[in-house]
């Protein structure tokens, strides 16, 4: 790879424009690498995680829940922010836990998404989880969603069609096809001491 100074940005100014329990928006200006100056707005976020859930019998796990942005209930794999100074794969065991009130016995790290790096510092660590055993769910106040099986056809289908368009599914799809393909090796671990499934 090249060096890419002449790509860069200098940060000349920043306004925060808005502070808000999960997302901070700020204006900045910048002088470009010609020289010029321009205004960039963006979102700081404290990044999260996505699990893609492996049941026993081949089939994933999935959630449906109503995206208020977008006004329409979205099938997404189970994910959820990261808490402050909360390594990635306790966040992943946590979110699993409360959203679907599955634990799993192996976890596997896939890869990071930056879903949207034109105006958000949001970041995603995808995680593969196995040996998973049903249990009583957790939501977060206000959190409605439904837990659902589907076999991997049946995703990959629904992303073709585009019943799924939620960004972070359909990279775990790709994940989950690269895997089931046997293009990707999961390098598998044991879940997290007890102690530290929060």
């Amino acid at each position: 790879m090249s060096d890419d100074a002449h790509l860069r940005e200098e940060t000349l100014a920043s306004q925060e424009l808005f502070k808000g329990r999960l997302l901070h928006a700020f204006r900045d200006t910048v002088r470009l690498p010609d020289g010029s100056e321009a205004t960039r707005e963006y979102v700081v976020h404290p990044g999260a995680v996505m699990v893609i859930p492996l049941m026993d019998d081949g089939q994933v796990l999935l959630e449906r829940q109503f995206r208020y942005p977008l006004r329409r209930v979205m099938i997404e794999f189970p994910a959820g922010k990261l808490d402050p100074g909360e390594p990635a794969l306790e966040c992943a065991v946590r979110e699993l836990r409360e959203e679907t009130g599955y634990r799993a016995t192996q976890w596997a790290r896939a890869g990071l998404l930056h879903p949207v790096i034109s105006y958000s510092t949001e970041f995603i660590d995808i995680w593969f989880a196995r040996g998973l055993s049903p249990g009583e769910r957790q939501p977060d106040a206000g959190e409605f969603l439904e837990v659902f099986t589907a076999s991997p056809g049946q995703l990959f289908q629904w992303c073709r069609e585009g019943l799924v368009t939620d960004s972070k599914t359909l990279i775990g799809a790709f994940w989950l096809q690269s895997h089931l393909a046997g293009l990707w090796l999961p390098q598998w671990q044991a879940a997290p001491a007890a102690g530290t499934d929060r």
